[in-house]
């Protein structure tokens, strides 16, 4: 016997599902439009090429690679990887829209601000919020050099988590050059720089000592690994007593970063105002694209981000001769429901939610065409109504009816047909009234 379950960190979304998610997407998809970002979509399927070398080591071991086919796959010249693969299921949205810019940059404006919600795959391990397959709901604005860019960006993800209920986020920001010169005072080798910021991006995950661990499995002195973690220690410090917070990083800063960095940092945090962000010097991401600011959003109950992103200046000219600026941010559609899920934030519209307004009965195979004629009559009036299929047991119906959880149904006997009459029964009092046929609408809207 096949089994049931769908495969290992993929998921199946029942109608309560789908309507919850539904209702978060039309939610993000308004926030961004009202932005003025424009959707795009691409494949689900990348070259492999495309996609290896942009997302540093780890991510390109999490690239769903897809074999070869037919005549292209001979197992008897099979040396590395590349041998087996030349597809790849989509890693993330932000690359894809690089090609994608790259390909078409004399066909879009010269500032093109997209959003894009659509289905993303890794081979990583499942936990909590965390799936193999998962939708990313991406905001990006191409080239502007602007830090008003990533003022925007904040401010349009933090309008979508206010509007969802959430009132305990905190945004926050780093900078990668702050990381590099941070690293640089360490004195951590230029060419150890990618290597480090891998352990780094692991602090929240596997604490002070699992990253140390690491960094010195990574060829990271014992030296240059203390004071790092010194370094990330007392920014952890401050955040923890809550003062000034932002001023008083800045100020532990400006003996280690450049002023030009430094600038940048402020211009983003005015350009915010309003939006709870917070400096973070440890804040790594490890995705290697990124060239300037890089995002986090975080809530207290759930280990890693809701959402992530930041600048990266140079991979559209990966694609291409020209270096095109560009910045983003992700929304963690997954993640986000699970929070929401958990903390009961669904209205109860939603929560609650039924396939229909109204069920109309069948009382015999006669009078099925009545039933379906009723229906169809009720919805051009803006009802949502479903038909019970076939005649059966009144009492049956009832108990259909009440399992979908319909608020009411119309029953269409024999005598209610010839009147011109429908019995209108509220499900959640079990009340019943005769209603003239043209009235039933505007006595259930009632």
């Amino acid at each position: 016997m096949s089994k049931t379950n769908p495969a290992r960190g993929m998921r199946d979304f029942l109608p309560a599902d789908v309507r919850k998610r539904n209702y978060v997407i039309n939610i993000i998809k308004e926030v961004y439009e009202s932005y003025g970002f424009e959707p795009l979509e691409t494949p689900a399927v990348e070259n492999i090429e495309t996609l290896m070398g942009k997302y540093g080591e780890e991510g390109n071991q999490l690239i769903f690679r897809i074999l070869k086919r037919g005549e292209k796959l001979d197992l008897e010249r099979v040396h590395t990887q590349n041998d087996l693969s030349d597809l790849a299921l989509r890693y993330d949205l932000t690359v894809p829209l690089a090609r994608v810019v790259a390909n078409n940059k004399n066909a879009l404006p010269k500032f093109f601000k997209r959003y894009q919600i659509q289905p993303v795959w890794r081979a990583d391990r499942p936990a909590r919020g965390r799936f193999r397959e998962f939708y990313q709901c991406d905001v990006d604005a191409i080239g502007s050099t602007s830090m008003a860019v990533e003022g925007e960006l904040i401010s349009a993800v933090s309008t979508i988590l206010k509007r969802l209920g959430f009132d305990d986020f905190v945004v926050r920001l780093n900078h990668r050059k702050v990381l590099a010169d941070i690293l640089d005072t360490a004195g951590v080798p230029s060419d150890l720089h990618s290597e480090a910021l891998v352990a780094i991006d692991k602090l929240d995950k596997i604490g002070t000592e699992g990253v140390a661990l690491e960094l010195a499995q990574r060829g990271i002195s014992e030296n240059s690994a203390e004071m790092l973690l010194q370094i990330f220690e007392q920014t952890q410090k401050i955040i923890g007593e809550g003062k000034d917070v932002n001023r008083t990083i800045v100020s532990n800063l400006i003996n280690i970063v450049g002023n030009k960095v430094l600038t940048e940092i402020g211009q983003i945090l005015r350009f915010a105002e309003g939006v709870p962000v917070q400096l973070d010097p440890s804040l790594a991401r490890g995705l290697s694209y990124y060239t300037g600011a890089i995002i986090e959003v975080n809530v207290p109950d759930l280990p890693g981000s809701l959402a992530g992103g930041g600048r990266y200046d140079g991979l559209i000219g990966m694609f291409g001769k020209e270096q095109i600026p560009a910045c983003g941010v992700s929304l963690g559609l997954e993640r986000i429901l699970v929070v929401m899920d958990e903390r009961g934030m669904f209205p109860p519209e939603i929560a609650e939610s039924t396939p229909a307004d109204v069920m109309v009965t069948v009382w015999s195979d006669d009078t099925i065409g009545e039933s379906l004629k009723l229906a169809t009559e009720l919805r051009r009036k803006g009802l949502r109504v479903t038909v019970y299929p076939e005649a059966d047991k009144f009492a049956k119906q009832m108990k259909y009816a009440d399992a979908i959880g319909v608020p009411y149904v119309c029953v269409m006997g024999e005598s209610e047909i010839a009147k011109g009459k429908v019995t209108l029964k509220d499900m959640r009092t079990g009340e019943q009234q005769s209603v003239a046929r043209t009235e039933i609408a505007l006595g259930i809207r009632k």
